[in-house]
């Protein structure tokens, strides 16, 4: 990872909005900058110069973490960015707006007297839409594993009468681990028969039984980067309703992901597959956007919704996951994460997206 160049990208971001430096206080963006992975650490970044901060806590891990870096080490829960400041000749601060409470606020504009703080919004954001071939690759590794899981549990042998929606979700979050995933990317959804109408369900001690659908949500983490992924499946027979809700989301999930191209905005790639819902009567059944991007953060820009004109770039990575939730029956959704290339797109999972499997 180039960190530098990122800092660079940055700091010319930062000259554009007449900042003398930005405050970055953000772990994901922390990370993106320097190359992190504590739970604790802030970087001023400068156009005389850049520092990291971190307590003593993990003063020997950044060492070798952020090696490039002038570091300074804290040991009374307060980094000394007043003093940094003053030695980068910074005399207007840019802080994340959505990096602070209040009360830090406070703190940062009591100890900066003198200095010119100005909130600034998604400044390392809007650099993180686009992956470079190093995140691109991490987004695959993480895939990767959960397509491990998928193989291995709901292609073998996981789906069986009785199982919990708690332990298959477990089932999951083990293979993945097995198959090299440093964690869960977020907490598995396991969703059964009635339950796959809530479209974020958390798993119960709810059993499996013969007809029921299957709605699995679950992801990896790979070096900090995460993966997204859901499948619908049918334990037996479930009946003609589901089955065509099932073939509807397919259909308005192939819309989707060919919508999905360097241009297209994100209220176009939402409009091709929210159009095949509705054109199907279940219009009012497709709550929530039809995706999001996916890296160092589950959820994160761009977003793929009705009412956003965001254009679509190459290295973006996005879900399509549009789905039809019916209360008492249950619900279809099906997510891929898909890679905005030059020419196109390139769907990252290999898993089999077929309601039933056998």
């Amino acid at each position: 990872m180039d960190h530098a160049l990122r800092r660079t990208r940055l700091i010319d971001r930062a000259a554009e909005l007449d900042l003398d430096g930005l405050y970055i206080t953000r772990g994901p963006n922390v990370r993106y900058l320097t190359g992190f992975t504590g739970s604790n650490a802030q970087a001023l970044v400068g156009g005389v110069g850049s520092v990291f901060f971190t307590d003593g806590r993990y003063e020997e891990q950044s060492r070798h973490e952020v090696a490039d870096l002038d570091r300074r080490i804290y040991l009374d829960g307060s980094p000394p960015v007043a003093e940094t400041a003053s030695q980068l000749r910074v005399r207007r601060l840019g802080f994340e707006s959505g990096g602070v409470t209040y009360r830090q606020w406070e703190r940062l504009r009591d100890a900066l007297e003198g200095i010119e703080i100005v909130p600034v919004d998604g400044a390392v954001e809007a650099l993180r839409r686009r992956k470079d071939k190093d995140e691109i690759a991490l987004i695959d590794a993480a895939q990767g594993c959960a397509d491990v899981a998928f193989e291995q549990v709901i292609m073998g042998d996981g789906l069986r009468a009785g199982i919990t929606e708690r332990e298959l979700a477990l089932d999951l979050e083990l293979a993945m681990r097995r198959a090299g995933a440093d964690d869960t990317a977020f907490v598995t959804i396991a969703a059964f028969g009635e339950h796959a109408a809530e479209p974020h369900h958390h798993p119960t001690d709810r059993p499996l039984r013969g007809g029921d659908v299957v709605k699995i949500d679950f992801g990896a983490l790979a070096a900090g980067y995460h993966s997204d992924m859901t499948r619908t499946v049918a334990f037996g027979d479930p009946g003609p309703r589901l089955c065509e809700i099932r073939d509807v989301v397919a259909a308005a999930q192939g819309a989707g992901i060919a919508a999905v191209r360097p241009g297209a905005s994100a209220a176009e790639v939402d409009r091709a597959a929210r159009s095949v819902i509705e054109e199907a009567g279940y219009g009012s059944s497709f709550p929530h956007g039809l995706g999001h991007g996916v890296g160092l953060e589950i959820h994160e820009a761009p977003f793929l919704r009705w009412d956003l004109d965001d254009a679509l770039e190459p290295g973006m990575v996005v879900t399509i996951e549009p789905g039809v939730y019916i209360p008492g029956l249950g619900g279809v959704r099906i997510e891929d994460m898909v890679e905005v290339t030059a020419d196109g797109r390139r769907p990252l999972p290999r898993s089999n997206k077929e309601l039933r499997l056998s």
